[in-house]
């Protein structure tokens, strides 16, 4: 910048040479000097000004923005955020045969603590006492004025209960969003369902595994992101479910029984439509397993699958059956059935004396112990052993549960000659009631092996053949006769053709050997309309007891018999069977005059 000198030579000169004074000059100068400086830097600080002017107004805008999103925000409590694989919460629905909801997901939240946040421990302490009675308000205390600096309080928590927890008013207590696993039925289907729990968690999510029953053997299905949600289709229908369910509970508590199951399979593809244990369980809040006394009194055990029974005369008709295919019998051999039948020590004896002898049919009809026993010793231990075999009555059954493996049956050390006799009349071999069924399945549809599954089928996968058609058909109409005019007289229902066998077996002692006298297992196994097998349908009671009577009467045919038939008498509509009703024949009218 070139500066202008206060006194220019030419000019103090000139001044001098007009007589003036050279001082104005100078003081001319300097005031516009001043000036010049005084209007730069004016310049200078308005240009700062601007310049401040538009950094409040950006930050206004900013400030005034992020405040406008946050308004129009959903409050959510701050997430933690970790390091590792991220923990997957969405799990797949469970509907059943005609896609109505099983099991689903709830969008809910997580209560927990950190301690060194609250302002007020002690009233943080009473409050959540008071919201949640299981928790002791000494105990949070001392976790809340500790070393800790995390605590979980509730893994799920109801709106109701976040919204009193958000009264406490204390910021040391937040809570974290996850789903749960929810059975809107209550304990419908809670032994095949089994429920869920929580694995890996953490305050942002939590995952949720299945823990038994369908929900832990198809876990991993549930839990892949690649089915993109789709749900696991069972065979159930729920209608059914809970009409079964209803009727069994109220027959176990009029039969004075412990303990309860039935199971309701698809004659062709062995599909379970129903399968009920009792006493059951609610799985939105699963109680833990005992750790002490008898596991099968427990309502998390699956009578159905788990408890391995001696059944008792229900497994007389794969017998006679046996007999049949092998052409040893036909429906009117003579057999002999006079008694007692002696081998070494033992002696078999019938319920009631049925006279020297019974044709084969009536053998079934009536039940007799003795005639299946002959029959036995004319088949054989390693040709009956084989047979059963085929039937999947020797190893556990393959239904997709995940207790499935447990349900074991016991056989004999030695199949010797005593146990085959003992076997044919159902004494000596334990199984399941779900195996009944699949035999009972196996037999009567043709003749063809059936595996039992818990999966929607669309159509039948038939399986090796085990007896011929012909013979099929002769097993059907024997058990037609045993409801007609043999022991299961109370399952005869108007409309609907039932054949079925019963079967009442001594409960073994569990120390020291031997039977009760007073405690029976008591089944009644079953297929539907006789004319054309559609289901099968096993009813089983745990030491049932009819006491109307002058004396207790356990045998199956006065208490699971009449159960079955009920049963039957509810589910037959829902399953789309119409009754058939015999139409009466026109009587002849003649007309007269007076």
């Amino acid at each position: 910048m070139t500066r202008t000198p206060l006194r220019p030579l030419a000019r103090i000169l000139k001044a001098r040479a007009k007589g003036e004074n050279p001082d104005v000059i100078a003081a001319e100068n300097l005031r516009k000097r001043h000036e010049a400086m005084a209007d730069k830097t004016r310049q200078r600080a308005e240009g700062r000004l601007l310049v401040l002017g538009l950094a409040f107004f950006c930050a206004f805008v900013v400030i005034g923005g992020r405040m406008g999103t946050l308004a129009s925000s959903v409050p959510e409590e701050p997430r933690a955020t970790t390091v590792g694989n991220p923990i997957i919460g969405q799990r797949s629905d469970i509907v059943d045969r005609n896609g109505r909801i099983l099991a689903t997901n709830l969008a809910t939240h997580s209560l927990y603590a950190h301690p060194r946040d609250m302002i007020d421990p002690g009233n943080a302490a009473r409050g959540l006492a008071a919201i949640f009675p299981e928790l002791d308000e000494a105990e949070l205390l001392d976790d809340f004025t500790g070393d800790r600096r995390f605590l979980w309080i509730r893994r799920q928590i109801s709106p109701e209960q976040m919204q009193a927890v958000h009264d406490i008013g204390s910021p040391g207590l937040l809570f974290g969003p996850r789903e749960m696993r929810l059975y809107p039925n209550g304990p419908i289907a809670a032994h095949i369902l089994g429920g869920a729990s929580y694995g890996r968690e953490g305050v942002a999510s939590a995952e949720v595994i299945g823990v038994a029953g369908v929900e832990r053997q198809f876990d991993a299905y549930l839990r892949d992101p690649a089915n993109e949600g789709a749900p696991l289709q069972l065979s159930l229908d729920l209608t059914v479910q809970a009409a079964a369910e209803q009727v069994l509970a109220g027959g176990m508590s009029i039969m004075n029984a412990k303990g309860a199951t039935s199971v309701l399979m698809d004659i062709h593809t062995g599909e379970v439509i129903s399968m009920v244990s009792l006493p059951d369980f609610d799985p939105n809040n699963r109680p833990h397993a005992p750790t002490t006394g008898d596991q099968s009194d427990s309502p998390l055990f699956n009578r159905a699958v788990q408890g391995v029974y001696e059944l008792g005369s229900v497994f007389k008709i794969f017998t006679i059956a046996q007999a049949l295919e092998l052409g040893l019998v036909a429906p009117d051999t003579m057999i002999d059935t006079q008694g007692p039948l002696t081998w070494g020590r033992f002696r078999i004896r019938d319920f009631r004396n049925y006279g020297p002898e019974l044709s084969t049919e009536d053998v079934i009809v009536h039940s007799s112990n003795i005639g299946t026993a002959r029959i036995a010793m004319q088949i054989g231990a390693d040709r009956q052993r084989a047979f059963l075999g085929a039937m999947g009555l020797l190893e556990p059954t393959p239904v997709e549960l995940a207790e499935a493996p447990t349900g074991t049956p016991l056989l004999p050390a030695n199949w010797s000659e005593i146990s085959t006799m003992t076997i044919s009349y159902g004494h000596g071999l334990s199984s399941s009631p779900l195996h009944l069924a699949t035999a009972y399945a196996s037999l009567l549809n043709g003749g063809t092996r059936v595996e039992p599954t818990l999966l929607r089928m669309e159509n039948a996968v038939r399986g090796p053949r085990i007896v011929s058609p012909e013979v099929s058909r002769i097993a059907m109409g024997m058990l037609r006769q045993v409801v007609v005019r043999g022991t299961a007289s109370f399952g005869e229902i108007p409309g609907y053709a039932v054949g079925g066998k019963t079967g009442t077996a001594d409960k073994p002692r569990r120390a020291g050997g031997g039977y009760y006298d007073d405690k029976v297992i008591a089944t009644f196994a079953t297929a539907f309309p006789a004319h054309d097998p559609q289901y099968v349908l096993i009813v089983t009671l745990d030491e049932p007891s009819e006491n109307t009577g002058t004396e207790p009467r356990r045998t199956a045919g006065w208490t699971a018999v009449p159960v079955a038939a009920e049963m039957i008498r509810r589910m037959a509509p829902l399953l789309g069977l119409r009754p058939h009703v015999d139409t009466p024949q026109p009587v002849g009218v003649t007309l007269t005059s007076n």
